[in-house]
């Protein structure tokens, strides 16, 4: 599966695209209120990131357990510290609404948690390299 994001930034408009499998998809984000960059700061998408994975994870895996899922809320919390600084005390909570017996919604839960794949690709650390620097004038 290959995914990339886009964003196109110039005073008060603020533009991203995200594709999967050449299936691109534009999201609604406005720019910030002085017009230069995103309202929506990185630290957030992150952590939207990670609830966004956990929430659709439970919904996948509860269909190959043949579970019934109703509604799943993600909450992520954390800090980030100055400029450059990585997130720590990155923490989530998840709430699961099933006709499924409990002990098999935890199980389920818990299941997830070791799957999903934005948690463990923070948890393992990844590659992230800028390959590539253009500038142009306007």
């Amino acid at each position: 599966m290959r995914i990339s994001a886009r964003v196109e930034n110039t005073r008060g408009d603020h533009r991203a695209t995200v594709e999967t499998n050449e299936q691109q998809k534009s999201l609604t984000i406005p720019a910030k209120p002085e017009g230069l960059g995103s309202a929506v700061n990185g630290g957030e998408f992150l952590f939207l990131a990670l609830a966004t994975c956990y929430c659709n994870d439970i919904y996948r895996e509860a269909a190959k357990r043949g579970l019934s899922v109703s509604r799943v809320g993600v909450e992520v919390n954390g800090e980030f510290g100055g400029p450059g600084d990585p997130a720590k005390n990155i923490e989530y909570r998840a709430s699961v609404e099933s006709d499924a017996p409990r002990e098999e919604v935890l199980a389920l839960m818990r299941h997830t948690d070791t799957v999903a794949e934005i948690q463990n690709t923070l948890r393992h650390s990844s590659t992230v390299t800028l390959v590539d620097c253009q500038v142009t004038n306007p």
